[in-house]
């Protein structure tokens, strides 16, 4: 059976996501730089994910597949981080705390090797806001 692994998720911003979007958010320039998940390495091992490997992404909220990262920052295993996009967004949860914020910084997912070996479209992500 394969590994699944349970993080908790972390959105954050990035200048040179930040600047794909700006230009178009439907190019692939900004789904490469957009979605994504940065696993530690000590994960990446746990889940015999390599950069770029499609993985599944779901919890209670909704599901994605998005590329893997490898962190270059210090040890954080259970810990992943995602840039704050269409793609995490289908993470979030509606229910907000008593300061009226969604939760963007502690999503909890599990994350898996993905059956497709291609990142959920866009378009995809579109219809499901508008359903």
């Amino acid at each position: 059976m394969a590994e699944v692994l349970a993080v908790a998720i972390v959105t954050v911003r990035d200048i040179f996501q930040d600047e794909a979007g700006r230009k178009s958010r439907f190019s692939d320039e900004y789904k490469n730089q957009s979605a994504l998940i940065i696993l530690d390495k000590q994960d990446m091992g746990r889940l015999a994910a390599k950069d770029g490997q499609k993985l599944l992404v779901k919890n209670d909220v909704g599901s994605i597949v998005v590329a893997a990262r490898t962190s270059e920052d210090d040890a954080h295993p259970g810990l992943a981080f995602m840039y704050n996009s269409p793609w995490s967004n289908q993470l979030v949860s509606d229910v907000v705390s008593d300061c009226s914020i969604p939760g963007f910084k502690s999503i909890k997912a599990t994350i898996s090797a993905a059956e497709q070996n291609d990142v959920t479209r866009i378009s995809e992500l579109q219809s499901r806001m508008q359903s």
